[in-house]
């Protein structure tokens, strides 16, 4: 039986292929395309889920007809025809029988059913699906039931976008630059401005607003228009999100049982709020890619409704050839940066090793030199990765594979590349079983200069999504000077 998962029509598209009760292969549909958060499917994505088979079945990632009567309440019209989901998979050539799962259960299932809890408290917190833009559930014996969910126009995702709209950043592409810049400003000085204008209250579980954000709020505040006024606005929306968040998870472990947590939706990309989750639930379980493009996967798992052994991350485009050890050392000790593009692609919106840049992280220029090569704006921070046994001895706080907390830096002096201007710093750790070629790389790092972590960032160029086959790889490294193994 071969089931595919999809998200589209929307933003971000992705597609998951599962084989039996395995997940063979999920992936972004811009990687194949080239274009970023592309929305819609294409022949390259679909062809490459063609090796497994043909689809006996989809799942599609929410309700169409639901979503419909939302937007025709918000004032978007009718736009059934445009929602015609059997219609738009036609166009690629999909013609197999199509279910739907909700949104929120989509995103629910996706993160409680590889999450390897029997039983969870699962808080999906984004900025709209159908009605819905937050959901709170229970998890139990492969069981999921809806505790609370709030609805549209009352969203903090659309909050949130829309403060990254009002400080000159694109919706729904740029709010992890928000919560980057937040690091430069002052969290106080705009913070009651903010409450006061926008939240009616935020009482437990309940979030609501003064408007409907939907459209932005590029009219508030004009007058706020100089660069440290954007540095300070986004502070004061990162910090208030983090209060939002921790009276959520507050409320919600007075209500439900279980002691561990699933946090998923767009908002659950936020790693600088995500550590707060720590100080209510003992264990806390973050699909690594938790907004709407792990849906795809969520979707087929929604209709399941069981668990699965979660294969890992790297599910997409297989470059198949050994892990580069030894050249990779070698080009990081003579440029001291150095791409890499092996194996099977994250699946995510982050690099995990199979599709990273990677620079030695002692040097007070090379934050400046990588986001120059990236493109990018240069308070913009970068990530480290480290052995996981080493990782406490150089950081304070939550840890771990996938990127999706920060932590405190304990040697900023040793490691200027790699910490905010905050003092923190997003880590990633790395054992032989999560990924065995990148392991030995670090390990071998580490034999010759006794330093247990690199500076990892995506494979890309601001704008553009990740290198994901080999011609892009070529090409990463003729256009822009680096090598790539």
């Amino acid at each position: 039986m071969i089931t595919w998962g999809i998200s589209a029509n929307s933003h971000d598209a992705s597609l998951a292929v599962f084989v039996d009760n395995e997940c063979k292969f999920a992936s972004h549909s811009e990687r194949f395309s080239g274009i970023k958060n592309d929305p819609d499917l294409n022949t390259k994505l679909i062809q490459y889920a063609l090796q497994w088979g043909e689809p006996d079945k989809v799942v599609w990632y929410e309700r169409p007809f639901r979503k419909t009567l939302r937007q025709l309440w918000a004032g978007q019209g009718w736009l059934l025809k445009e929602n015609d989901i059997r219609g738009y998979l036609r166009r690629y050539g999909i013609t197999c029988p199509v279910e739907y799962s909700s949104h929120h259960r989509s995103h629910a299932a996706a993160g409680y059913y590889t999450s390897g809890f029997m039983d969870a408290t699962v808080v999906c917190i984004d900025s709209i699906g159908e009605f819905e833009t937050l959901s709170i559930w229970e998890g139990s014996d492969n069981r999921l039931e809806k505790y609370y969910s709030q609805g549209y126009p009352n969203s903090i995702g659309l909050w949130y976008t829309a403060m990254t709209q009002r400080i000159g950043l694109k919706p729904n592409e740029d709010e992890y630059i928000l919560m980057g810049m937040a690091a430069y400003g002052d969290p106080e000085k705009y913070r009651k401005a903010i409450l006061d204008d926008f939240f009616y209250y935020v009482n437990g579980v309940e979030v609501i607003f003064k408007q409907n954000l939907h459209r932005g709020c590029r009219w508030w505040r004009p007058e706020l228009n100089s660069e440290q006024d954007m540095y300070d606005i986004a502070a004061a929306t990162q910090i208030i999100y983090e209060e939002v968040l921790d009276t959520l998870l507050k409320h919600t472990t007075r209500y439900l049982l279980s002691r561990n947590l699933v946090l998923m939706g767009g908002c659950a990309l936020n790693c600088s709020a995500n550590s707060i989750a720590h100080e209510y639930f003992d264990n806390v379980w973050i699909m690594p890619n938790p907004g709407d493009a792990g849906s795809s996967m969520g979707a087929v798992l929604s209709s399941w409704n069981t668990h699965i052994e979660w294969p890992g991350p790297y599910l997409g485009y297989n470059i198949q050839r050994p892990y580069p050890v030894k050249p990779v050392i070698e080009e990081l000790k003579y440029t001291k940066m150095v791409g890499v593009a092996n194996g099977a692609a994250e699946f995510g919106p982050r690099a995990l090793g199979n599709r990273s840049l990677f620079a030695d992280p002692r040097g007070s220029d090379i934050k400046d030199l990588v986001n120059d090569i990236k493109q990018r704006q240069r308070f913009r921070p970068f990530a480290p990765v480290i052995l996981a046994e080493h990782a406490h001895e150089y950081f304070d706080g939550a840890v771990g594979p996938y990127m999706q907390f920060t932590a405190t830096c304990k040697r900023p002096d040793l490691y200027p590349a790699i910490v905010h201007a905050d003092g923190t710093s997003r880590v990633q750790t790395v054992t032989a079983e999560n990924n065995p070629g990148f392991h030995k790389l670090l390990k071998g790092w580490f034999t010759e200069t006794g330093c247990p972590m690199l500076l990892n960032t995506s494979l890309n160029i601001k704008g553009k999504p990740m290198v994901n086959d080999e011609n892009d790889a070529k090409e990463f490294a003729k256009k822009y000077g680096v090598k790539v193994y």
